[in-house]
């Protein structure tokens, strides 16, 4: 009789695309996900227990191991088959220990298995090769779980009793907050400067470019070397006479230069080329990722099309190695793939090279062949990786650079570069994008005509422009994320969940693409790099990530580790809750005083953000809004205007969420209407049919369009309406949607509905 399997992976599609490699005598089952966790409560991980953790089953999974524990009775042998990183090995620990809790293994072997993708021959290797689980891997997972528990349950309340309820801080969160909050710190303080470019319009057998002013008077131009307009002007119009309408040839400089593919993706990489290119954060990049690894069905079954996408390795099996170098050959042709096999070497000193980078597991599966059988965002995240897979493969480019200067009378100089693609190798498959939009300009291809020394070219006009120095830019996801790996701060792994915690607490808010901190994300900041400056600082934070690495690979012991890390972090915690008052963590001193009362007053921290505030309160109650606006609760501005209701004075108020205005008469008569009025548009309600749509704007600022019959019609949209039955689902009306991505669109407002048409607008 032949032996009976139960394979446990962590999730069902997962399941599903390994059950079709197996055979009848494998069962398999997922757990979805953790099985079990810590209990959310004080005293969980016990310090003065030699940090004893206390595991409790997860409920929501509860029914999902229960499956898993009727199998067992029904099989000779278990395989934990969970991701093959340090979170997948504690997995497979707790399910063994949950089994063996239970009494259910009764001497059955239990082994770990491990793959890196979902292939037949992937499956096959790992079944014939099972381990035991690694302690050390489970070990630094207990490690770092232990440590984020000990600083969430101990800091988080006391930024309850210092700042406000309801707050939390976290071990690598925090560092993350405190990225963004000095970024905003560096942007405030930033002071512009003016400067000035001086540039000419040439043009040469009907070929127009463009020369920039490099020497003037003989001397070599610095960035504020012309720094006004009158600076500017004079020197423009000395040029413009000694030009006498063209411009010679002094030098020409022609060079080749190479240009080599990037490494294959790794998981950072892979969130900020998404944000990049596709707009996807990296909560989303990640999920994607998940499925095209776990299996999508290609025609032939469910199959994983991408290697494990949580990963720090950029190195390449030998297998996968050869087959990209074969398609290139057979796609491309030779002349397409170097001599020697492109190898890449791992930034990180703790990646593990068993692991590979993020490829295709089939490169033969182009996205254009598979399309049929991706989601619209699937098609989009496997074009990228198989893109980059296969260019990493390939040849340099031979890029062609020429500059040219000209001269301008005997003591100036115009300068001109320009390149073009002689070859461009991988560059015809795949090219990395940039965090900064002046940067893709720059790289942006420039064509010059040919010239040789001697040369007269006609000078079309001399421009003055002027410009100014530039803030460091808020973080995108991409930057973020490149940022948090330059400083060694978390994981690829954790680097979704972290920007996903920060958004999720309110402490930073997302606007077009770029984080900025919120008031309260400010204070929080402030507060921990004031009082745990330690805790937040980057090197300490990157320190601790490679302790646990080593505890990984077996070179540390975790108990110490906590030890170390909890003594001097409980005494501290102890120390400023008795020793730091609210009001310090919460104001802010200004250099004024209050012209009601004469009293200090200062910025602090209210319900809704920041504001000023007399620090003689409650006895004197003035305040005013962070940009100068008054904003006194006992002075409401009175207008001339009678209420509805009972026709007393109606006063502009200010409220939760803003001014408002509302009858004096309150709290007798409560009657309050917006401040500003909403605008009716020409559309009809397409629901209700008997009242026009409004613009209004939520108590956020933000525009939107709702029904006038509200609150009987509820009807609201986000994008203006447009009196156009939907040609698909004749819904009465569409809507406008401008995005910087696809510009001006007429839609469905339907979600159902995916009706889109692209539009030119007039002006």
């Amino acid at each position: 009789m032949e032996k009976k399997n139960l394979v446990i992976v962590e999730s069902p599609a997962k399941a599903k695309t390994i059950g079709k490699y197996l055979g009848k005598n494998f069962i398999v089952l997922a757990s979805y996900g953790h099985v079990r966790d810590l209990l959310p409560k004080k005293g969980s991980v016990d310090p003065d227990n030699d940090f004893h953790l206390t595991y409790s089953p997860i409920e929501k999974n509860k029914k999902y191991f229960d499956k898993i524990s009727q199998a067992v009775d029904k099989v000779d042998s278990i395989l934990l088959a969970t991701d093959p990183d340090r979170e997948g090995e504690a997995i497979s620990w707790h399910i063994a220990e949950l089994l063996q809790e239970n009494s259910l293994l009764n001497e059955k072997t239990i082994r770990r298995v491990v793959f890196h993708e979902i292939t037949k021959n992937a499956i096959k290797a790992a079944i014939d090769n099972p381990r035991d689980i690694s302690s050390d891997l489970v070990n630094a997972q207990q490690a770092r779980r232990a440590l984020d528990y000990l600083v969430g349950f101990n800091l988080s309340p006391l930024l309850w009793k210092k700042i406000r309820q309801g707050l939390s801080a976290g071990r690598v969160q925090s560092p993350a907050l405190r990225m963004i909050v000095e970024r905003e710190t560096e942007i405030k303080a930033f002071k512009s400067q003016e400067y000035w470019t001086i540039e000419s319009d040439l043009i040469h057998k009907r070929k127009n470019f463009k020369a920039k002013l490099n020497v003037y008077e003989q001397t070599k131009l610095k960035q504020f070397s012309i720094n006004n307009e009158k600076q500017a002007l004079q020197t423009k119009e000395s040029l413009i006479k000694e030009a006498n309408g063209e411009l010679i040839v002094e030098k020409v400089t022609k060079k080749q230069r190479k240009r080599n593919p990037t490494a294959p993706f790794i998981t950072s990489t892979l969130q900020q080329e998404a944000s990049r290119k596709l707009g996807f954060g990296a909560q989303r990049t990640m999920s994607i990722a998940q499925q095209l690894y776990e299996g999508i069905d290609v025609g032939n079954g469910s199959e994983g099309l991408i290697t494990y996408m949580r990963t720090d390795s950029v190195h390449l099996s030998k297998e996968a190695v050869e087959e990209i170098r074969n398609y290139i050959k057979n796609q491309y042709g030779e002349d397409h793939l170097p001599k020697d096999i492109q190898v890449y070497k791992t930034k990180s000193k703790n990646a593990q090279e068993a692991h590979e980078g993020i490829r295709p597991t089939n490169a033969e599966y182009a996205p254009e062949s598979i399309k049929e059988f991706l989601s619209k965002d699937q098609l989009k995240l496997y074009d990228l990786i198989w893109k980059r897979s296969i260019a990493c493969q390939m040849i340099h480019a031979t890029i062609d650079t020429v500059s040219i200067d000209f001269s301008c009378g005997k003591d100036n100089n115009f300068h001109a570069t320009g390149s073009t693609i002689a070859k461009p190798g991988f560059m015809a498959v795949y090219l990395e994008g940039s965090d900064d939009d002046k940067a893709i300009d720059d790289k942006k291809e420039k064509i010059l005509p040919p010239l040789q020394e001697g040369d007269k070219v006609k000078l079309k006009e001399i421009k003055a422009e002027q410009h100014f120095t530039e803030p460091p830019p808020r973080f995108t996801e991409a930057s973020l994320v490149k940022s948090l790996e330059e400083h060694d701060i978390g994981r690829p792994s954790t680097y979704a969940s972290i920007i996903s915690t920060l958004q999720n607490r309110k402490y930073v808010i997302l606007e077009k693409k770029r984080f900025s901190p919120t008031d309260v994300g400010e204070v929080v900041a402030k507060f921990l790099t004031e009082y745990f400056n330690q805790y937040v600082d980057y090197d300490f934070t990157a320190g601790l990530e490679d302790k646990l690495d080593a505890i990984a690979r077996g070179e540390k012991k975790w108990i110490p580790l906590l030890r170390e890390f909890w003594q001097p972090f409980i005494e501290l915690i102890d120390k400023i809750e008795k020793t730091v008052d609210r009001n310090k963590v919460t104001t802010e001193k200004l250099d004024e005083k209050c012209p009601k009362c004469n009293n200090q007053i200062s910025i602090r921290l209210g319900r809704h953000g920041k504001f000023i505030g007399c620090d003689g309160y409650p006895e004197c109650d003035y305040t005013r809004n962070l940009d100068g606006s008054e904003n006194s609760s006992n002075e409401p501005e009175v207008i001339d205007k009678k209420c509805p209701k009972c026709s007393s004075d109606l006063v502009i108020k200010a409220g939760r969420y803003g001014k408002f205005i509302g009858c004096s008469g309150y709290p007798d008569c409560k009657h309050m209407e917006p401040l500003e009025k909403p605008k009716e548009t020409e559309v009809d309600c397409p629901e209700c049919k008997k009242g026009k749509i409004l613009q209004r704007k939520s108590r956020y600022g933000k525009i939107f369009y709702s029904c006038a019959n509200y609150p009987k019609c509820k009807y609201a949209i986000w994008n203006e309406p447009v009196n156009e039955q939907c040609p698909e689902c004749s819904w009465p009306i569409l809507s406008i949607k401008v995005t910087k991505r696809k510009g001006t669109e007429k839609i469905c407002p339907q979600k159902e509905c995916k009706y889109s048409e692209q539009v030119e607008l007039a002006e």
